[in-house]
């Protein structure tokens, strides 16, 4: 059974002509095949034009609202009327350009014209100090290249593609019928040529007639400095040729990056921990420490507590677009109390908690170093 007109179109049956045009225009640019590339999306933009042909002219709609389906069985006219939204190619001017007159005069150039080639996505994987300093990556891309034996006609070297005998060249066949509510024309797309408007008879022997080829390239592509998870890059002109000499699409590399086993981002600052022995925490030290530029002196303050965050300015990651601008180095300072000590280092301790009237003994000592780092 046929779906319902105005359920196509997602309006109610009191829909005003305004309304409905909204609907129309709205759903033509999300399912147009030049657009929408998803299986039954050409279906779908078919039956929506269908929809839009009926509903949109009020004699039509009004032997659909009272016949239903049977009541427009056969047609109705050449294309709905869109002398009061513009031209149809509005609907797209987002996408293509170049067109004017009527429906099937502008897809008839667009099928015999160049096209645009399709963009293609890449995963690229970087090392933890490659997203922080960027550089040059070397990478390779399979993708549709213009054949460069007929230059991206299809047709062998030394022949032309010839217009289509079935349509004349339009992509498109017409068929009058004569109902009892009137003469009516059907439009569909050639069966010979596919809606191309032209064949060809002597085929590229390299492209097989497409005029396309898979070819694998090498690209060698910059990558910024400060880039991060999901950061997009956009390499202009390295997608899909296009057809019949359409230019080609863009290649978006889409970036990832690798853990590190020592440092973390959080923004464009870094994180890193490191661990001293209870006495450099209490008496101070300067410590050799690594960061992304190789190892920086840090100096710990005497009296360090425990998980105490030391900072090392403009040692972190540069900030994406404005490289000179770099975050910071967050450094956390653990500290390691011992378990056993010998029995020189007790008979010390036990000698300054005396110092500190401190209580030794079974369990004291542990109680003297919690002490130190309340």
């Amino acid at each position: 059974m046929a779906r319902d007109y105005y359920e196509i179109l997602g309006v109610s049956r009191d829909s005003d002509k305004e309304e409905m045009k909204r609907a129309y225009r709205r759903l033509a640019r999300k399912y147009h095949p030049d657009v929408n590339k998803e299986p039954g999306a050409e279906e779908r933009f078919k039956e929506i034009n269908r929809a839009y042909e009926v509903l949109s002219e009020p004699e039509t709609r009004t032997r659909y609202d009272r016949y239903g389906e049977a009541g427009v069985a056969s047609g109705v006219g050449a294309g709905p009327d869109l002398g009061d939204i513009g031209n149809f190619a509005d609907i797209f001017e987002s996408f293509f350009s170049g067109f004017g007159g009527g429906v099937g005069q502008t897809a008839a150039r667009r099928r015999s014209g160049p096209v645009r080639g399709d963009d293609l996505r890449l995963d690229l994987k970087l090392e933890f100090r490659e997203a922080v300093f960027g550089g040059e990556k070397e990478i390779r891309i399979p993708h549709l290249e213009t054949c460069a034996t007929c230059n991206g006609a299809g047709a062998k070297p030394g022949t032309r593609p010839r217009a289509c005998p079935t349509c004349s060249g339009s992509g498109q066949v017409r068929r009058a019928t004569r109902t009892p509510f009137g003469s009516f024309t059907q439009v569909s797309v050639c069966p010979t040529c596919n809606g191309e408007g032209q064949v060809i008879e002597d085929k590229c022997e390299t492209c097989g007639g497409v005029g396309r080829k898979q070819e694998t390239k090498k690209l060698k592509i910059t990558i910024p400095p400060g880039v991060d998870n999901g950061t997009r890059l956009r390499v202009s002109k390295e997608g899909d040729a296009g057809l019949r000499g359409g230019p080609p699409g863009d290649l978006y590399v889409y970036l990832f990056v690798e853990e590190d086993a020592e440092f973390q981002r959080d923004g464009i600052n870094v994180l890193s921990e490191i661990k001293i022995s209870y006495l450099q925490a209490i008496l101070g030290c300067r410590l050799e420490v690594n960061t992304v530029d190789g190892p920086v002196e840090l100096t710990i303050p005497a009296g360090t507590q425990p998980n105490t965050v030391l900072t090392l300015e403009n040692h972190g990651v540069p900030k994406l677009g404005n490289p000179v601008s770099r975050g910071d180095h967050l450094i956390n300072v653990g500290i390691d109390i011992p378990n056993r000590i010998t029995a020189e280092e007790r008979e010390l301790l036990e000698k300054l908690a005396k110092i500190k009237g401190d209580r030794t003994g079974k369990g004291g000592l542990e109680g003297f170093l919690g002490g130190l780092f309340k």
